[in-house]
């Protein structure tokens, strides 16, 4: 057997902890897989004294992970320390220098600097891995990479956040509003104290800009992204989704058209009918629309100390097995370039949800900018609030009133054209929500 794969860990929270618990747990059966025993020989991290319910005292420790990257005590740094530069970027960058293989779940930090840090390993001839970058233990990177190498890809979309998908979840069942759901997933763990990388669309658009350059074979454009979060769905948007036949989920999708590659991140309806509305809690799902498979779902686990460790060690076994090959399908050189396509004409239509003064010429407003847009409305729906109806029975009362349009087929362009010219006639008390709608 060959001579032992040395690992140096950055970063000890839940997923670094989880990973040398796996590796310990699995040790046999790593070392008949992978040919040569696989063992934790350094670690990195702030607080030494912390503890993390592992016994760490055989390991080398180093309170700088850059340090650590460059020691010849180490094959390969599995970096779990997180952020888009600082000591995460620094510590990769100085291991693929020294000729060290890289294990990382850092998707931040891949969406920014991926294309420099895939083509120095390239040059270096070690491995960047990221499988558990992307949808915690869901192997969708190797799926994309290898397992639809016979396949062209068309469209990429998926559940990508749990702590999203959670709350979305929590509202629907429960009729809780944003604000609590948020307050509940924060006191589970599921969010953090700051949950903004979450609930506004930036975890998922890090994640789908990786996802893209897998699915497409082109070079990394996470500015192309169009990011939406969920922080302003209202029970009331639930509810109406659920009349309509459909659930709210915020989806990051991916699709090549005519143009280029259209990217976009945004709370979506999606039929209740469909695999993907069937993901509820933190689980994350993704769907692939390829052409030999036609459409494929992976479903599980998109976050926690142990999936998102599965994944890295899943890694980890491939490159002690001598598995390396170019980071993302296809060597640097020959991604494309990608062009970015402008949101095209979406054939679900639309879900535009207005609080309309109550006054007269409101609704005759609306309709005429719609008109103009070259907008076709499919349906209107005003939900006049149970408080308003006491206290102004007969009469109009000069409150916001719940009005939602459902619109044919159209562009998004049409559509950020007519909100933007009714938000300026001040006919309306806020801006509008604008969900976009899947068809069966």
């Amino acid at each position: 057997m060959s001579k032992p794969f040395r690992l140096g860990v950055a970063g000890l929270g839940t997923v670094g902890a989880s990973v040398i618990e796996i590796i310990k747990r699995q040790e046999n059966a790593l070392a008949a897989r992978c040919g040569r025993a696989v063992r934790v020989v350094a670690v990195s991290a702030r607080d030494r004294g912390r503890d993390r319910g592992s016994d760490l005292s055989g390991y080398a420790w180093f309170d700088d992970p850059v340090a650590m990257a460059r020691s010849p005590d180490i094959d390969c740094l599995v970096e779990l320390v997180g952020g888009t530069d600082g000591p995460a970027k620094a510590a990769v960058d100085a291991a693929i220098a020294a000729g060290k293989h890289v294990v990382t779940a850092n998707k931040a930090m891949l969406a920014s600097h991926g294309m420099g840090q895939a083509a120095a390993a390239e040059a270096a001839g070690v491995a960047l891995a990221f499988e558990a970058s992307s949808a915690g233990g869901i192997p969708v990177v190797k799926t994309l990479r290898e397992a639809l190498a016979g396949n062209t890809v068309t469209q990429i979309a998926g559940i990508l956040n749990g702590t999203c998908n959670y709350i979305l979840t929590r509202m629907e069942l429960e009729g809780l509003t944003f604000a609590d759901c948020l307050k509940d997933a924060q006191a589970l763990g599921y969010a953090e104290a700051d949950p903004t990388f979450d609930v506004e669309g930036f975890d998922t658009a890090h994640k789908l800009a990786l996802l893209t350059a897998l699915a497409f074979g082109t070079e990394i454009d996470a500015d192309a992204i169009h990011v939406e979060g969920i922080s302003k769905i209202t029970p009331l948007d639930l509810k109406m989704a659920d009349e309509l036949g459909y659930r709210i989920k915020l989806l990051g999708v991916a699709e090549r058209t005519a143009s280029g590659i259209e990217q976009r991140v945004s709370p979506t309806m999606v039929p209740k009918s469909s695999s993907i509305a069937q993901v509820m809690g933190v689980t994350n799902a993704v769907t692939i629309d390829a052409d030999a498979v036609r459409q494929l779902t992976l479903v599980g686990p998109g976050a926690g100390g142990g999936p998102t460790a599965s994944a890295v060690v899943s890694d980890i076994a491939d490159v002690a097995r001598g598995l390396i090959g170019a980071p993302f399908g296809l060597p640097v050189s020959r991604l494309d370039k990608p062009a970015r396509a402008p949101m095209q004409r979406h054939e679900g239509g639309y879900y535009i949800r207005l609080a309309v003064l109550d006054r007269p010429g409101a609704a005759a407003g609306i309709a005429t900018r719609m008109a103009q847009a070259d907008i076709s409305l499919e349906s209107i729906v005003q939900k006049r609030s149970e408080v308003a109806a006491k206290s102004d029975p007969k009469g109009r009362s000069g409150q916001p009133v719940p009005v939602v349009l459902i619109t044919y087929a159209t562009t998004e362009g049409a559509i950020r054209s007519a909100v933007e010219q009714i938000m300026a006639d001040g006919h309306i008390a806020e801006p509008p929500q604008v969900i976009r709608i899947e068809r069966d």
